[in-house]
Formats: C-alpha cells, structure tokens, sequence
C-alpha cells in the first residue's frame, strides 16, 4: 500500500527491501546455472576448459567478453608502462593446428573489423 504526499511516495507496511549490494535471487541462481552448465560442459578441464574451448572455436565472441572481464586502464607493474613481450618463442612452442587455429581466427577478425564472430552463439 502506498501514500503520495507532497514529498513522494512512501511505503505503508512494508519492509526496507532487498539491501543494496545485493543481487536478486533469480538473478544469482540463473548465474550459478550458467556458471554450472559451463563447468560441466568443459570435462575434465571445467570451466577453464570450456572457455579454451571456446576462445579457439569462437574467437570473436570470447575477444569481446574478454574486453568486458579486462581492467579498461591497464598499467604495467607497480603502475608503470606496459612492456612489450616477445611472443614469438611462445608462437614456436605451438603445434602446427594451434598455429592454424590462431591465424584463421586473426584473419576473421582482421576482416570482420574486429566483429569475427560477434553474432554466433
């Protein structure tokens, strides 16, 4: 039941709500399942596994959730520049179809304006 006074509404009989901070509950339950769902579907390797899985077999959308989960102000240690890393003794430590994987989706992405994939589920 409410009232509207001169100074808003206010609620007659009922509690404070939920507290700030905290999330819904269907909310927090449909993410466990998520959370759930992807842990299984990765096998042995869990939830790490599956986002492997997918970072290979679709690279656009797992760039763009990546870009979500990274800091948007990144700095190098104790708040430094960044240093630049050589990769390319870590590019000849990967197989052959590891190589492949990494230039096929490089060139998706390259042509797709950075999208590759973007509209796959």
């Amino acid at each position: 039941m409410t009232k509207a006074t001169g100074k808003g509404r206010h609620n007659l009989g009922r509690g404070p709500g939920r507290p700030k901070g905290v999330p819904n509950k269907t909310t927090q339950l449909l993410k466990d399942a998520i959370l759930e769902a992807a842990t299984l579907a990765g096998g042995k390797g869990g939830l790490v596994g599956y986002l492997k899985n997918q970072a290979v077999k679709n690279p656009g959308p797992f760039l763009t959730l990546l870009g979500k989960v990274l800091p948007t102000q990144v700095t190098g240690a104790n708040g430094g520049p960044l240093q630049m890393v050589d990769l390319s003794k870590h590019l000849a430590s990967l197989s052959e179809q590891e190589l492949e994987a990494l230039e096929s989706a490089a060139a998706k992405i390259a042509a797709d304006g950075g999208t590759a994939g973007a509209d796959q589920s």
